[in-house]
């Protein structure tokens, strides 16, 4: 090997860019707040190279895998919403016809996208978290965003699986074990509260549907996403359900998502500088 060839392979390896992963949180239809985030990323020109989510962040991030811009997944998005959730939310609905959905958008196996990708879901026999790294794209979005009791748990290589979000909401900890070197999570519920009557109300309502749910929540499901991730956002939700699907709705938590991406971005890139530099020192 010449010499300037040798510079020239040091050169590129030390201009190697780091690593950046986003594990998107669950949420239902507060998932239009990530799609604000992605189009906050996109204008400051940061792109992700490994792509995690839970229920609705597992099909925004499958999206984002295949290529559709924010734009793109809007109307995916609000579709996913308004023609399907809204549709079948119904008791153990059948979740066939949103696989097929899905399958219109994400067609092929999870190993054929062109990103490092996986979705969570949760085991109903041990409510622990199941990484889903292979197989249908469109079968294991399902199964992460299978919301019990309205919608069946999905089949999956002898396990019954439902959403994603009783065991990982917010995946950071697996993206980074598909080697992100800087995750940035988004949780979509960072400001649900249960000190006031709005709260109160709500867990209520959790808890009667909790009575005909066959998963719990782990009480780790979330804050294993905060302890992986070097910056996680927060967009204040609290004014909205997962089941807001009027336009107005959608606008405004798209906003939001933006405007916290917007935000935080000092944070995100001093998240990436540090990286580097550590990188640097560890050659």
């Amino acid at each position: 090997m010449g010499f300037w060839t040798r510079v020239k392979e040091i050169f590129t390896k030390t201009k190697k860019p780091v690593v950046l992963g986003i594990a998107l949180g669950s949420g239902g239809a507060k998932g239009m707040a990530h799609l604000g985030a992605l189009k906050a990323f996109a204008e400051e020109g940061l792109s992700f190279s490994v792509v995690t989510g839970t229920s609705i962040g597992s099909i925004v991030g499958a999206l984002y895998c295949k290529g559709y811009s924010w734009a793109d997944m809007a109307g995916i998005v609000e579709n996913v919403n308004k023609k399907e959730f809204s549709k079948n939310l119904r008791p153990f609905a059948d979740m066939a016809p949103f696989e097929a959905f899905l399958e219109e958008y994400v067609e092929g196996d999870i190993p054929q996208l062109p990103l490092p990708f996986a979705a969570c879901a949760t085991d109903a026999a041990t409510n622990e978290c199941v990484v889903l790294r292979e197989g249908k794209t469109a079968k294991a979005l399902t199964a992460s965003a299978a919301i019990p009791p309205f919608f069946r748990g999905v089949d999956w290589q002898g396990k019954k699986l439902y959403d994603g979000a009783f065991s990982n909401a917010i995946p950071a900890d697996v993206c980074r074990e598909l080697g992100a070197q800087v995750v940035i999570g988004i949780d979509l519920s960072a400001y649900a509260k249960a000190d006031d009557e709005k709260g109160r109300i709500e867990r209520l309502v959790g808890s009667a549907i909790g009575a005909f749910t066959p998963v719990r929540t782990l009480p780790d499901a979330k804050t294993r996403g905060y302890e992986a991730s070097d910056v996680m956002l927060r967009p204040n939700l609290y004014d909205f359900k997962a089941t807001d699907i009027s336009r107005a709705a959608m606008d405004a938590m798209f906003e939001i998502g933006y405007r916290e991406a917007k935000e935080r971005m000092p944070e995100i890139h001093a998240a990436i500088e540090a990286a580097r530099k550590n990188r640097k020192k560890s050659k």
